[in-house]
């Protein structure tokens, strides 16, 4: 085998992706059950569920303490990378602004 055959990925149809990232939300495996599953690895999958899975539902009103700080740590994670990539977004207006002058 060359080397150029060795390093060549494997593609996957977006069907076979969504049905990977269906086990995970809506069949309830984790990750690593899921991935053995369809023999992807972990970094694969989760890239496909960054990608391809609905944001998750507020919690309403009757939502239990536990509901409650899920969800609170996964707005203030959200908003972390969100911060974080208006940072970016900020230095790279001004490197192509001074760029352009």
């Amino acid at each position: 085998m060359d080397e150029q055959a060795k390093r060549q990925r494997p593609t996957y149809s977006d069907e076979f992706k969504r049905d990977a990232v269906r086990l995970v939300v809506e069949e309830g495996y984790s990750f690593k059950s899921a991935c053995a599953a369809v023999g992807v690895c972990d970094a694969t999958l989760r890239a496909w569920h960054a990608k391809l899975a609905p944001p998750p539902e507020p919690c309403g009103d009757d939502a239990t303490v536990e509901e409650m700080r899920a969800e609170i740590a996964r707005l203030r994670k959200q908003l972390k990378r969100t911060e974080l990539e208006r940072e970016i977004l900020k230095k790279a207006t001004a490197y192509f602004a001074k760029e352009s002058t």
